[in-house]
């Protein structure tokens, strides 16, 4: 086993020295999204940190010299937002000719700049790296008051600028309406990237000196966590919402998305029983992992691209949740999913189906449903940090 486990951690090191780019952050995935992306490297840098916190300095410089600077609808750039896609070559830049590069089209990626600045500051003790960065942090965080709340009421929310650009701009993004939810669009794991980053820069200003500022976002946070138990919290499920709509009504599908919370440390202790139980139901999870959307909801197809299909790095964002949670045997349940999912694959892909509880490849050919890369950096690197958080885990199906 000891053998196997060595094998299987010196593979997804090398899967992640492959999408490293010379400048030190990873590149989202290969052979597609070869590039910078906001979400998907600070996510895989928040993966890494415990293993190479170097691929987290280079992510937070790179993405601060491209923080938007003025306001442009074409590029849906704002000041002090993070990009959501650059495409350096023109080569790449025309497979969306309707976009213009940088793309700032993601309402989470900016409070992930702010988690990951935080943490690193944490791991490392980077004095210099936080004094460089101040401007950007401080500029971050007036994104999320000023252009991320455009209504005021304390939640990030998105609204597409470009008519080309992306209609949803969390995690699950895409073109069109696929999530039905009509804009403006606060999602339900974005408010609590929110809670955490306003916390996050608390302790970023105060590292500066500034306790002014510091508690005033420390204020910021708990009124927000208080907010999101209060509005997404629907009672008849045990569950959260997956998003509140323009009219701030409840989107009530049951999805993975409230999952992220744990790691943020937004749900309710009173709350927390209940809300695993859901997330372990026979229509949420598989042998494999937690479904993205689940097989009860009408709108469910186990091969979509986030309607049920299964995601390893929304999975490890359950498993890091679940261990802050104290629920340390959920969360062996997770790892233990992923890893043999990972052996049924021989690869750790960016996502897979599942159908009468037998995997999917979703990264070979699909005859016209979506296809999966089969190297992607938030996949690959949350695998190789459940593993390193248990070196005695049993890697055999």
């Amino acid at each position: 086993m000891t053998l196997k486990l060595d094998a299987l951690r010196a593979r997804s090191t090398e899967d992640v020295r492959r999408l490293r780019a010379p400048e030190g952050y990873l590149r989202a995935g290969a052979p597609r999204y070869a590039t910078l992306f906001g979400r998907d490297s600070l996510i895989s840098a928040l993966q890494m940190l415990d293993i190479d916190p170097t691929i987290a300095a280079a992510t937070l410089r790179i993405l601060a010299s491209f923080q938007g600077r003025g306001e442009d609808r074409e590029s849906e750039e704002q000041p002090g937002k993070i990009l959501h896609e650059h495409r350096f070559d023109a080569a790449s830049r025309l497979e969306l000719p309707s976009w213009k590069f940088p793309y700032y089209g993601s309402v989470d990626s900016t409070p992930l700049f702010l988690i990951v600045g935080d943490a690193y500051l944490r791991k490392t003790a980077d004095s210099q790296l936080a004094r460089e960065l101040w401007g950007a942090f401080r500029s971050a965080h007036e994104w999320m008051a000023r252009y991320g709340d455009s209504d005021h009421d304390g939640y990030l929310e998105y609204e597409r600028t470009n008519p080309s650009g992306l209609f949803h701009q969390g995690w699950k993004d895409g073109s069109n309406d696929h999530l039905r939810i009509s804009p403006p669009v606060a999602l339900v794991e974005v408010q609590g990237y929110a809670y955490a980053a306003h916390r996050a820069f608390a302790s970023l200003a105060q590292a500066q000196g500034d306790t002014v500022d510091a508690a005033a976002a420390r204020d910021a946070a708990e009124h927000l966590r208080e907010r999101i138990n209060e509005d997404f919290w629907l009672e008849d499920q045990g569950f959260f919402a997956l998003a509140l709509d323009g009219t701030k009504r409840p989107r009530r599908a049951a999805t993975s998305n409230p999952a992220h919370l744990l790691l943020c440390g937004v749900v309710e202790p009173r709350r927390l029983d209940r809300m695993v139980s859901r997330l372990f139901s026979s229509d949420l999870w598989t042998p494999f992992g937690v479904r993205t959307h689940a097989s009860t909801e009408p709108d469910f197809d186990p091969l979509s691209y986030h309607l049920g299909s299964v995601w390893p790095h929304d999975n490890w964002f359950l498993y890091r949740g679940l261990l802050a949670a104290g629920r340390e045997a959920e969360a062996q349940r997770v790892r233990d999913a992923l890893l043999i999912a990972r052996d049924a694959l021989g690869k750790i892909p960016e996502f897979y189906g599942v159908i009468d509880d037998q995997i999917i490849d979703l990264s070979r050919e699909t005859r016209g449903r979506p296809q999966a890369n089969p190297l992607q950096a938030w996949a690959s690197a949350g695998l190789l940090d459940m593993i390193s958080r248990h070196p005695d885990a049993d890697v055999s199906p």
